[in-house]
């Protein structure tokens, strides 16, 4: 199937089919794009994440899709299922030695991954500050409804904010058909520790940080005031 060359187009629906390489059927009215950069990215995941991020990421598509209707917004499926599937593909046994962020290896994954399929420079950008800064609250709002829907999502999915403006039958849709393991929370946190362990300096300006914390007891979150009081400024050293 043909790429699609004008990535960023505004679609009056959601999506209008499935694709088999990711989730065959409808989910409260939502459905998988068919196409090949969708079931490029999900075969991506597939191989790369294990059963509990890729769920969280099945779901966060979901999450994003059904708040979009609900608010009225176009954009481009495809757009939204890969940004969904890269989100914390910076958590992967892939980048088990880096010291950038997390969230910025997802970023760079999905804008090599945009590249490689022909995308445009400008919707690779999109999907970048929609991915690197999707922890980072009260920024995504702002930028574009990519990374609004992405951080909603995230957010939905993870510690159940706007819980209530799904509806049960959506919620109760969502996790019928990617379900939330019983120990989800204990084992995503693991998931995230496992993953920023050695690159702890990353966390810091986060809720990854307060995971660090709640996993390690001997880490340190770092105290700007602090930062500031003893600046070289201050000590002139």
């Amino acid at each position: 199937m043909r790429i699609r060359n004008r990535f960023g187009a505004m679609c009056a629906a959601i999506a209008i089919a499935v694709a088999p390489a990711a989730h065959a059927g409808d989910v409260s009215g939502v459905t998988i794009p068919d196409s090949r950069l969708a079931r490029d990215a999900a075969q991506l995941m597939r191989t790369s994440e294990g059963e509990l991020l890729f769920q969280h990421s099945m779901r966060v598509y979901y999450w994003a899709a059904l708040a979009a209707r609900r608010k009225g917004l176009g954009i481009d499926p495809d757009q939204l299922f890969v940004a969904a599937m890269f989100h914390d593909y910076g958590l992967t046994a892939e980048y088990g030695e880096s010291r950038q962020r997390y969230e910025v290896d997802g970023a760079d994954a999905a804008r090599k991954f945009l590249r490689d399929h022909g995308v445009p420079e400008s919707e690779s950008q999109k999907m970048w500050l929609a991915i690197s800064l999707h922890t980072t609250n009260g920024i995504s709002p702002h930028l574009n409804p990519l990374a609004s829907l992405l951080a909603e999502a995230a957010n939905m999915d993870l510690v159940g904010a706007g819980f209530s403006d799904f509806t049960p039958a959506q919620r109760d849709a969502v996790e019928t058909a990617h379900p939330r393991e019983p120990q989800f929370a204990e084992n995503f946190m693991q998931a995230l520790y496992d993953s920023l362990k050695h690159r702890p300096e990353t966390t810091q300006g986060t809720g990854l940080a307060d995971v660090m914390a709640y996993k390690d007891p001997t880490f340190v979150v770092r105290n700007f005031a602090g930062l500031m009081r003893n600046s070289p400024w201050v000590t002139r050293k």
